[in-house]
C-alpha cells in the first residue's frame, strides 16, 4: 500500500509553537493597553494626565512596550518550540511505533511510561491492538500451512489411487471408484468448513431472531440416525432460548456440537472400562439475565484439561473417536469457536468428571422489547435410544 500524496505542511510542532507564541503576543498587547488605559483614563485614581502629557508617555511607554513585546515573542518562541517538543515526544515514540508495524514487526511495543494521560491511553490502546493482531497473524500462518497440508493430503491420496490403477489396468475400477470418492467427499468436505471459517471470521451475514432450543431440536432430529446406528442416546431440554444473529450459523454451531458429542463418545462395543454402558448426549438450553445458553454434553473417556484447552484450534483431532468413517476434518470446534466470538460469545469446555465433555456456549439475549418471558421449560426428550 503506498501513501497518499498530500502537499507539504508545517509540522505539528511549530504550529504550536506559532500559536504558544502568538497566544502570549495577543496576552502581551492586552495587558499592555489594559496599563496604557488604567494610567490614561481611570479620573477616580487621579492618574488622568492632560492631552500633551499623554503624548510625552506615550513616547516615553513606546519603547518599553516594543521591547517588551519582542521579549515576550522571543520568549513565546523559545519556550513554545520547547514545551511542544516535550508534549510531541510520546506521539514520536508512537509513530516510530506505528512504522515499525507497518513494515511487519509486529513484536514490538510502546510501553510508554509516565502517569495515565491521553498519550498513555493512547500507547497501551495501540500495544493491546499489536499484542491481538500478533497473535491473529500467527493463527492464521498456523491455521494456513495446516489448511495447505489437509488439502494436500487427500490430493497426494488420489494421486497414488491413479498412479496404482493405472499401474495395473486390470484391477477392479469399482474400487478405486469408491475410494475415490471418499477421498473427494472429504475435500470438499474440508473445503466447506475453510469457507464457513472465512464467513464466520469476516462476519458476513445478517442478524434475526433465533431461538437456540429450536436449533437444538432441530440438530437433534437431523443426526437421530448417526446416534441411533451408533447405539448414543440423545436427549434434549430446556427453556425458550432466544438470541439474535444468523440462523444457518448458529445451526451450524449446534449440529457441529452434537456431531462431536456422538463423535466422542463411549465405543459401541465397549472396552475394559464401558463394557455395557450406553453412551449419550444431552443438549440443554436455559436463559440467564442477560444471556441464553446452550449446553452439550456427552459421556466419553476422560479428558486431561490440558487436552480440552487445545480441542477448538483447527485441525487439532481427540486422540480416540468411536468411528474413523465420521473422524471429519478436525475443523468442528474451530469453527463453533469462530461463529460463537462472530456473535459476541463465550465458548467454554470442561472435562467431566465421569468421562466425557460438557461445551456451553453463551451468547447474548435477544433485546427486543416484545421478546416472550422465559419458559415454560421443555422437558426432557429422549431422541434415541441404543
Amino acid at each position: 500500500m503506498t501513501a497518499v500524496d498530500r502537499e507539504p505542511g508545517l509540522s505539528v510542532r511549530l504550529k504550536l509553537t506559532l500559536s504558544y507564541a502568538g497566544f502570549l503576543m495577543v496576552a502581551g498587547v492586552l495587558m499592555l493597553l489594559a496599563g496604557w488605559v488604567f494610567l490614561t483614563r481611570v479620573p477616580h485614581f487621579g492618574f488622568v494626565f492632560p492631552p500633551e502629557a499623554q503624548r510625552s508617555t506615550l513616547r516615553a511607554f513606546a519603547p518599553v512596550g516594543a521591547f517588551t513585546m519582542l521579549c515576550l515573542l522571543v520568549f513565546g518562541l523559545g519556550g513554545g518550540w520547547f514545551l511542544a517538543g516535550r508534549m510531541l515526544a510520546p506521539l514520536h515514540r508512537i509513530t516510530d511505533a506505528t512504522r515499525t508495524a507497518a513494515d511487519g514487526s509486529l513484536s514490538h511495543r510502546i510501553r510508554l511510561p509516565g502517569k495515565d494521560d491521553e498519550f498513555r491511553e493512547l500507547a497501551d490502546a495501540f500495544d493491546t491492538m499489536l499484542a491481538r493482531l500478533e497473535a491473529h497473524v500467527a493463527e492464521q500462518r498456523r491455521f494456513a500451512a495446516n489448511a495447505s497440508h489437509e488439502l494436500r493430503t487427500p490430493l497426494a491420496i488420489s494421486k497414488s489411487l491413479l498412479d496404482v490403477a493405472r499401474a495395473d489396468p486390470d484391477r477392479d475400477p469399482r474400487e478405486l471408484l469408491d475410494r475415490l470418492a471418499a477421498v473427494n467427499t472429504r475435500a470438499i468436505d474440508l473445503t466447506e468448513a475453510l469457507l464457513l471459517l472465512s464467513r464466520a471470521d469476516q462476519r458476513a451475514f445478517a442478524r434475526e431472531r433465533v431461538d437456540l432450543s429450536l436449533l437444538a431440536e432441530e440438530a437433534t432430529e437431523t443426526l437421530l440416525p448417526l446416534a441411533e446406528k451408533h447405539g448414543i442416546a440423545l436427549e434434549t431440554s430446556g427453556e425458550i432460548a432466544p438470541t439474535t444473529g444468523s440462523p444457518a450459523l448458529l445451526l451450524q454451531l449446534t449440529t457441529n456440537l452434537v456431531h462431536n458429542a456422538i463423535v466422542h463418545n463411549i465405543a459401541e462395543t465397549g472396552g475394559e472400562d464401558t463394557a455395557g454402558e450406553t453412551g449419550s448426549v444431552r443438549v440443554t438450553t436455559a436463559v440467564r439475565p442477560t444471556t441464553v445458553v446452550l449446553t452439550v454434553e456427552n459421556t466419553g473417556e476422560r479428558l486431561a484439561p490440558e487436552l480440552v484447552a487445545t480441542l477448538t484450534e483447527p485441525f487439532r483431532r481427540g486422540a480416540d473417536r468411536i468411528h474413523t468413517d465420521q473422524a471429519g476434518v478436525g475443523l468442528g470446534l474451530a469453527i463453533v469457536e469462530r461463529i460463537t466470538r462472530a456473535h459476541d460469545g463465550t465458548l467454554t469446555l470442561a472435562p467431566r468428571p465421569a468421562g466425557g465433555l460438557r461445551v456451553t456456549v453463551e451468547l447474548p439475549a435477544d433485546p427486543a422489547k416484545d421478546s416472550p418471558e422465559p419458559g415454560p421449560k421443555r422437558g426432557p426428550r429422549p431422541e434415541g435410544r441404543p
